[in-house]
């Protein structure tokens, strides 16, 4: 009895410590993304670079009044080594996607999510807008769920891209 309340206690504490490890270091998952051109990337090949994950919607009012900012963010801090994937949700029809980010002339990445699987990958993503900061190591060091404060994100951006 008492080896298999030992047993019990080791395996609960075993456990715990893996998922207190895994949440800690809050590394990105290596997701594939695929972009609207084919191609496809994934967060190891971005390695070295501070990456901006953005979870969007064509119907969601809130993505699409923040598009500008993420463009004028993407276009100042690109020269630095700073890179942007938006993601579009599975629910999003790709036709609509492809209209939007070409009429738009997004200068960024823009992927279709179209399993949901990488929404499943990064936290079970379900609100949009919903953006990740990725540093030069792959750890996320920043969740914003709603519109990121522009200039909060800025200053972050900048220390990371400064940051060796």
């Amino acid at each position: 009895m008492k080896f298999k309340v030992l047993a019990g206690l080791i395996i609960t504490g075993f456990a715990c410590l893996l998922f207190w490890s895994r949440t800690e270091t809050n590394t990105a998952p290596n997701s594939n993304f695929v972009m609207l051109d084919g191609t496809s990337k994934t967060i190891q090949d971005l390695r070295g670079k501070v990456i901006l994950i953005n979870f969007w919607a064509t119907s969601c009012t809130t993505c699409v009044a923040e598009m500008p900012a993420l463009t004028n963010t993407f276009q100042k801090h690109n020269p630095n080594g700073f890179h942007t994937i938006a993601v579009a949700m599975k629910y999003d029809p790709p036709s609509y996607v492809i209209n939007y980010a070409q009429s738009r002339k997004l200068p960024f990445d823009v992927a279709i999510d179209n399993t949901g699987n990488i929404a499943k990958e990064w936290g079970d993503v379900q609100l949009t807008p919903t953006t990740y900061i990725v540093n030069k190591s792959g750890i996320i060091v920043k969740r914003y769920v709603g519109t990121p404060d522009f200039g909060e994100l800025d200053k972050l951006l900048t220390r990371l891209l400064n940051e060796s």
